[in-house]
């Protein structure tokens, strides 16, 4: 989602300068973008003034922030507003923002509803946590990257909200495929059905994007399955502890053991065929 994310805001005249774990993906896209390339996440702080983090997890944006070659291990240059749009626990951000308080950084947490696509038609839903001083400066960033923005509270506020979003979505794609599924068991043809889901009141954005997946047999990563568990057990441990949660929570997780977590996350269809 970062490669999107990026051309976006270059394409409104932005100046970005990006970081990637992996350099190889960095240069691919300064191949399409006018991007600076840092060498390290250190390297970002003298000149920026606001840098967005986009990582897997906690320990991969624990380690952006606090590595050997960390953000916090140089000074900003500038007054310095830092966006964490991944989805980790409300603990880490809450961390973090601690940590940027003592370095004079200031901080939202701003996870996104939406996946690649979403993200290529800056069409994200933005979930902000933190204050209104750093949300309203973020504005012009935020309205190059989605189609709204809320804050929601104080730091935290946008981890929670998303992991309810991805609860929410959970469910759905759980409850979608095991429709798909009793439908097939029962002789119907799957196309036929996908077609009176979406235009029926049980339709969705959500069973729209998929349905071709499904028809195509397609299970190209656009959100990886193996993310959504990681959410759903971060939702867990802030107190998550209902029914179709949890039973959505086990599926996935033995998704993630029978090897499709890096599939996307309609290849729950697959897990629970075997089911």
């Amino acid at each position: 989602m970062g490669v999107p994310m990026v051309k976006n805001l270059v394409k409104v005249g932005f100046e970005v300068t990006v970081y990637n774990r992996t350099k190889a993906k960095a240069l691919a896209l300064q191949q399409h973008t006018t991007v600076t390339i840092a060498e390290t996440p250190a390297a970002l702080l003298p000149d920026s003034d606001i840098i967005i983090t986009m990582l897997s997890d906690d320990e991969a944006l624990l380690e952006i922030y606090n590595g050997a070659e960390g953000l916090f291990s140089n000074q900003p240059g500038k007054p310095l507003l830092a966006i964490d749009m991944s989805t980790v626990s409300p603990e880490t951000t809450l961390k973090l923002a601690g940590l940027c308080k003592q370095k004079g950084i200031n901080y939202l947490d701003a996870p996104v509803s939406g996946s690649v696509k979403p993200a290529e038609d800056a069409q994200l839903i933005i979930m902000a946590g933190g204050d209104a001083a750093d949300f309203e400066r973020a504005q012009p960033v935020f309205n190059a990257l989605g189609k709204a923005s809320v804050l929601l509270g104080a730091n935290g506020a946008g981890n929670k909200t998303k992991l309810a979003i991805n609860l929410f979505l959970a469910i759905v794609v759980q409850g979608f495929t095991e429709a798909v599924l009793f439908a097939q068991q029962n002789g119907i043809d799957t196309e036929q059905f996908l077609n009176i889901v979406n235009n029926g009141a049980v339709g969705s954005g959500i069973t729209k994007l998929k349905t071709n997946n499904i028809l195509q047999d397609n299970y190209k990563a656009a959100f990886a399955l193996k993310h959504l568990a990681k959410d759903l057990r971060l939702a867990q441990e802030q107190g998550m502890h209902l029914p179709a949660g949890k039973a959505v929570l086990d599926t996935y997780n033995q998704a993630v053991k029978t090897g499709l977590g890096d599939e996307d996350m309609i290849a729950i269809i697959k897990q629970l065929g075997k089911m």
